[in-house]
């Protein structure tokens, strides 16, 4: 899957913003099943049916990056995982629909916290969404929880990347051996959605939409 994406931004004359960044090895992250984020790829890592993966990849287009992620289903999975799959996906689009002049980071953050415990599921909250332009990471942390009418106000011209990270266990999480990997420290299922988007004059716009 590297070697494919690798292929993909040379194809669409951009360039990593993942490769060598502080280290990191690859131009995509690839995190199954209780892989929460920043799976390196590995040709010994063998996907199975019924397993999740999620997919984070990165790019920069003319100085301008771009960040998003996706979660999906290896053949058919069962229900618990896809009712995982799903209510993070829609913390997702629950958090872009917030992204409207005038609201604030903690609109964000309630958005994705409320979609998830209502679904019984948690919330990662070492790792979060951020500001992104002419650098991946940029001002403001954007946290994947918080209090409706808390924190920075939204402005037209802000680009944020929103990345809900839902655990179908506790929210308590560890870091392997190798510096990167983040995984559940029960063991159990983590699903990971991402996309950019700028605030503009007329709602939000999303910039990592297929195409």
């Amino acid at each position: 899957m590297d070697a494919v994406a690798r292929e993909v931004l040379a194809r669409r004359n951009a360039t990593s913003n993942f490769l060598n960044y502080h280290g990191f090895p690859a131009v995509i992250c690839t995190s199954p099943n209780d892989v929460i984020v920043h799976g390196i790829p590995s040709a010994t890592v063998v996907l199975e049916e019924g397993d999740i993966l999620s997919i984070d990849c990165g790019a920069i287009i003319e100085g301008w990056h771009g960040d998003a992620a996706i979660t999906v289903p290896i053949g058919e999975i069962d229900e618990e995982s896809q009712r995982l799959l799903t209510v993070t996906k829609a913390c997702l689009d629950d958090a872009i629909a917030e992204i409207v002049a005038g609201n604030s980071l903690g609109d964000i953050g309630h958005a994705v916290e409320s979609r998830a415990l209502a679904a019984n599921f948690s919330v990662v909250r070492e790792y979060v969404g951020h500001g992104i332009g002419t650098a991946m990471h940029e001002e403001p942390q954007v946290p994947n929880y918080g209090v409706p009418g808390k924190g920075m106000r939204i402005r037209p011209g802000h680009v944020l990347a929103i990345e809900p990270m839902i655990n179908a266990g506790t929210q308590e999480t560890q870091v392997l051996s190798d510096g990167w990997t983040v995984v559940t420290q029960d063991g159990q299922r983590s699903a990971h959605f991402e996309h950019s988007i700028a605030c503009t004059e007329n709602g939000p716009e999303v910039l990592t939409l297929p195409g």
